[in-house]
């Protein structure tokens, strides 16, 4: 349903040119182990049950007259995107994909320069992925006042009324109203690096300071002048990216090359914190990052305890406290503000006031070459997904799902052979020169470097447990002749 706004109704008429950007980069490393670089918390169902990513698109899709929204994200998530946006109905106007992580600045420029082609009025609605915010309304109401400073070439932010002196996020300092009659502008004063927390407390007693949201609404032709004018080498790659860039619709591929040399800044740093065109909307929209699982544990109802439990868990004695469990029993005795996430791969357990070093705990995980640190068992793909049941020297079991009407690429093993056994639903299955189907409780052999292919051609999910054999069992012994989904 849309929500009919009592904003300043000149701005109705610029929202015809008002594009939602959606940032769906980054690697939510503070919510692991449920967050992971191969799955970030922006695709995961975290405050509701649907993903952060649909929570952001349908926010942005509730406004009057907005257009479908352009995406960037990585490469490697450019079919769960799809996927998630398919889910709820949303056809996006593009998928931008990176090649490679260049922070904020570089994915605004490559969409800024995108959009000016198709609309040399465009104005960019700017939201990352991965936020939460609780009141709707008061979000659509900002949205739509910063639409008219925009349309007039000022680069407008949203800052966020401080509820409390928190460390853990930047600060944006209010200065004078916006000449014009424009009702809650403000220029912007100064950027605040993340404080300490004296800093922070005197930040938030003077009533000028906001929190840094991150959001953004940008006229793309002035933001590219001053990022133009700010940090060239930034323009330029992006602009170089979208006019070298690879289109398989709704994929737009960044050229590589180009996107790779761009510095790797951040929208703030490349353009917000010099330019004079910057200002500010204050709102107090119940907003939160989820930058933590403390974070995440304030955004939801608690018990009558202070908790916040998921899944299979028991409790005793426990206040103040965030724990879930996604498949066996959890069970916490006696403690007080505390995280426990257990996965089926990983556990984390830590006092809520360490939360926000759970980063530099997975940095070392990395470091050590723990898998863990960067993919879950379960492994997405654009034909469906796998997960790894056991894995021992020379062998490992996977149970492979397949989704109707989908198959692998044409591929072929260098140093394992696989053995397939239907488990559910109908397998077509090409080795060699021969193509057959195979039904539940049916099997078939696949010797080392044969060329092969599985396919789904039924109407329900394709179950099958596959086992491999051999001297190397890597995921990157695969040497791919077709493929659907354009890939390496």
């Amino acid at each position: 349903m849309n929500i009919i706004l009592s904003a300043e109704r000149s701005s109705l008429n610029q929202t015809r040119h008002l594009y939602p950007v959606i940032l769906c980069g980054g690697a939510g490393k503070r919510l692991w182990p449920l967050s992971r670089k191969n799955y970030p918390k922006q695709l995961l169902p975290l405050a509701s049950e649907r993903t952060m990513l649909q929570e952001t698109a349908e926010r942005a899709r509730t406004l009057i007259g907005l257009r479908s929204p352009v995406v960037l994200c990585s490469e490697e998530h450019r079919f769960l995107v799809a996927e998630q946006l398919s889910a709820i109905d949303m056809i996006p106007e593009a998928i931008l994909c990176e090649p490679v992580s260049r922070n904020t600045g570089p994915a605004l420029a490559a969409a800024a320069a995108y959009l000016q082609e198709r609309d040399p009025e465009a104005i960019m609605l700017a939201l990352p992925a991965d936020h939460y915010i609780g009141d709707g309304p008061a979000f659509a109401e900002a949205a739509f006042r910063a639409v008219q400073p925009a349309a007039n070439g000022w680069l407008v932010t949203f800052g966020i009324k401080p509820t409390h002196a928190e460390t853990g996020y930047g600060y944006i300092e209010r200065g004078p109203a916006l000449d014009g009659g424009t009702e809650g502008v403000f220029s912007v004063e100064r950027f605040v690096e993340k404080p300490d927390a004296a800093t922070a407390a005197l930040l938030v007693a003077d009533g000028a300071h906001f929190w840094n949201s991150g959001m953004f609404v940008l006229p793309v032709g002035p933001f590219l002048e001053q990022l133009n004018l700010y940090s060239p080498e930034v323009a330029a790659a992006a602009g170089e990216a979208i006019t070298r860039r690879r289109v398989e619709d709704p994929y737009v591929h960044l050229d590589d090359a180009a996107f790779a040399a761009s510095p790797d800044l951040s929208v703030d740093y490349a353009v917000m914190e010099h330019t004079d065109r910057a200002v500010i909307i204050p709102a107090d929209m119940a907003w939160s990052d989820i930058g933590s699982w403390r974070a995440l544990r304030d955004v939801k109802q608690a018990d009558h305890d202070g908790n916040v439990l998921q899944g299979n868990v028991f409790v005793e004695d426990v206040q103040n406290s965030y724990i879930r469990a996604d498949d066996r029993l959890v069970a916490v005795l006696g403690l007080d503000d505390v995280v426990v996430v257990d996965t089926d791969d990983a556990l984390l357990v830590t006092h809520a006031s360490r939360a926000a070093d759970v980063g530099q705990l997975v940095q070392r995980l990395s470091e050590m070459r723990h898998p863990e640190s960067i993919q879950h068992r379960r492994a997405y793909r654009p034909w469906g997904h796998y997960e790894s049941i056991d894995l021992g020297q020379r062998f490992q079991v996977k149970h492979i799902v397949v989704k109707p009407g989908a198959q692998l690429s044409l591929q072929m093993h260098h140093h394992r052979a696989e053995h397939w056994v239907v488990v559910a639903g109908t397998a077509r299955v090409t080795c060699g020169t021969q193509t057959r189907l195979l039904y539940e409780n049916q099997w078939v052999y696949i010797p080392i470097g044969s060329l092969h292919r599985l396919e789904n051609p039924g109407n329900i999910p394709l179950h099958l447990i596959e086992v491999q054999i051999g001297t190397y069992l890597g995921e990157d012994d695969i040497v791919r002749f077709e493929d659907n989904y354009g890939r390496a």
